[in-house]
């Protein structure tokens, strides 16, 4: 089997600092080769894996300098190379949105598209109605909940994002602050986190990407008079590399979104270090934690302020099995490759009736048997 894996083009493969669907396409490229897949990589030259790739462009569009003004000519870049090469693949993989649906136009060759974001835009109905043939693939059965009245979607499956628990260091151990890792965002509130820490009297560290003005914006106006570089602390983006001993040290992470979080691999990347999460059960979070055994669930911030007390009755290894036994890589290839061999069958039995079809409509009928 040939798989063409296609990753969004505003971070690197794996990616340096914030990227959380490419982090999850390194850990599916991984996993396809581990299962001797033939797999090839379309994404930005500065991507490092072992393996095919083609670079799409030299380095991704997040880190590029001069800083790139308009982004639609590296997305449709990319869509005319996939769709040069698309008769080398057996199945194509698209983890770069909507971008690469026209390929379904371009090319016979079978094609799923995993959707990472959120769907609750009346936008992107639009796009789903000009594509009805299109096969899809949620990261949690509440992502679709948005979408959930237009049935000409077609999912496939749902297949939730994988982390290689092996590389997360598990800490029995509960470390003496609280940690707040993602982005200074009003869907993530980094606010409400500094409103726990201060509530239950136990410092917070925030790991975070200021991702452009408005960014900016949130940060200066709602989190920046909170930090004293003592009791609230902001350090900025963190690597791969630190993020292990930055969660695993940590007595909780906090998770107060307040938005349909599609996935939130932080939470999963936070039980594999054994560190429990205090979350808001928003989108995702239901089906990803479970509620006084890897952590506590709550609305109410003054309640998630209130459980932090009593985190110590979480048990951390239990936390780590959770991720083992739900967030494997193992688990999120065998559920791929599922999706892949039926696809290759349904676009095989396809293509069979059509040739059936057209000989009998030319008078010939040996191919029928």
């Amino acid at each position: 089997m040939r798989v063409a894996l296609l990753a969004p083009l505003f971070e690197s493969v794996p990616p340096r600092l914030y990227g959380g669907t490419e982090r999850v396409v390194h850990q599916l490229y991984r996993g396809l080769l581990q299962n001797q897949i033939d797999v090839t990589l379309f994404a930005s030259g500065d991507s490092s894996v072992e393996g095919k790739k083609v670079a799409v462009l030299d380095e991704a569009l997040r880190l590029k300098q001069p800083p790139v003004q308009d982004s639609i000519p590296y997305h449709l870049k990319m869509l005319s190379i996939v769709a040069d090469r698309a008769k080398e693949f057996d199945i194509i993989h698209n983890h770069h949105d909507y971008w690469m649906l026209p390929l379904l136009r371009m090319t016979d060759v079978p094609i799923v598209h995993t959707l990472h974001g959120r769907l609750d835009s009346l936008d992107l109905e639009e796009v789903f109605r000009g594509y009805p043939e299109a096969n899809y693939v949620s990261i949690s059965h509440s992502q679709r909940h948005a979408v959930r009245h237009l049935s000409l979607i077609r999912w496939v499956a749902n297949v939730y994002n994988s982390i290689d628990v092996n590389s997360y260091v598990f800490r029995e151990k509960p470390g003496k602050y609280l940690a707040f890792l993602g982005r200074i965002s009003p869907e993530k509130r980094p606010e409400w986190a500094i409103e726990i820490a201060h509530q239950s009297g136990v410092p917070l560290i925030i790991a975070a990407k200021i991702d452009g003005r408005p960014g900016q914006d949130y940060y200066d106006h709602y989190v920046k008079s909170h930090v004293d570089g003592k009791f609230i602390q902001y350090i900025g983006e963190i690597s791969e590399k630190e993020k292990s001993d930055f969660l695993g040290n940590a007595l909780a992470l906090t998770f107060p979104i307040d938005w349909p979080e599609p996935f939130g691999l932080v939470m999963v990347e936070s039980l594999a270090c054994g560190t429990p999460v205090l979350a808001r059960p928003c989108g995702s979070v239901n089906e990803i934690l479970k509620n006084e055994v890897t952590g506590f669930c709550d609305l109410d911030i003054r309640e998630l302020a209130r459980k932090v007390k009593d985190l110590p009755v979480i048990d951390r290894k239990q936390c780590r099995r959770w991720a083992e036994e739900k967030f494997s890589l193992t688990r999120m290839t065998e559920d791929y490759v599922d999706v892949y061999r039926r696809l290759e069958r349904t676009h095989y039995h396809r293509r069979n009736l059509l040739h059936s079809v057209e000989c009998t409509s030319d008078g010939d009928t040996k191919d029928q048997f």
